[in-house]
């Protein structure tokens, strides 16, 4: 029941960076919902497409697109009353990240992927539908400038892994992994912290 409700959460983050991005691109309601469930919902299809996993998670489960139309509406009527803190979307999309690179980890790992997978699978699922938000909304996608992003959910799925390896209950590994990430995250951009330039 918990990873369902964290996986929710995860959905309804994104959602709201997914309005935040698509707020200064004159777009009417229904193409920021388009926008809010494509930055939600996109990781995980792609996601459950290449695991092989039908229906997808949110054709048999109307509650995530709920909770994208919900979370959509409610944003776009507080930033219409008071604008949101500047860092809003890089915070909102840290978080969206590390939950769904922890729960997409989650689903790969119950479909029996070796751990390398695991990994890939969990990062995928947190950054495909980030990129496909920037690429809809005309800006260069988080994964492809120098900040510490795609590495982020790459080194808390890992630890993830590693804490269950160690015999941590699954759970706390979970939470430790979703702090690792959101922490590399917000430290990246707090300091500006940046991978090495091959040149």
């Amino acid at each position: 029941m918990i990873p369902y409700v964290l996986d929710l959460v995860g959905v309804a983050v994104f959602a709201v960076s997914g309005v935040l991005a698509a707020r200064s691109r004159g777009l009417d309601l229904l193409g920021v919902i388009v926008i809010a469930a494509i930055t939600a919902i996109g990781g995980g299809t792609l996601r459950d497409l290449l695991l092989n996993r039908y229906p997808i998670f949110w054709i048999t489960d109307a509650q995530y697109l709920t909770v994208v139309i919900a979370s959509a509406l409610l944003t776009v009527g507080y930033v219409r009353v008071r604008p949101p803190p500047g860092n809003a979307l890089l915070v909102a999309d840290a978080l969206g990240l590390a939950l769904f690179a922890l729960s997409g980890a989650q689903v790969a790992e119950a479909a029996q992927c070796p751990p390398l997978s695991v990994v890939l699978m969990g990062t995928m699922t947190g950054v495909a539908g980030g990129v496909l938000r920037d690429v809809i909304t005309a800006q260069v996608p988080l994964i492809l400038r120098r900040d510490i992003y795609a590495t982020a959910a790459i080194v808390g799925v890992a630890i993830y892994l590693l804490l269950q390896a160690f015999g941590l209950q699954r759970a706390r590994a979970f939470g430790v992994g979703v702090v690792v990430v959101v922490a590399l995250r917000l430290l990246a951009i707090r300091w500006g912290l940046q991978l090495p330039i091959f040149r």
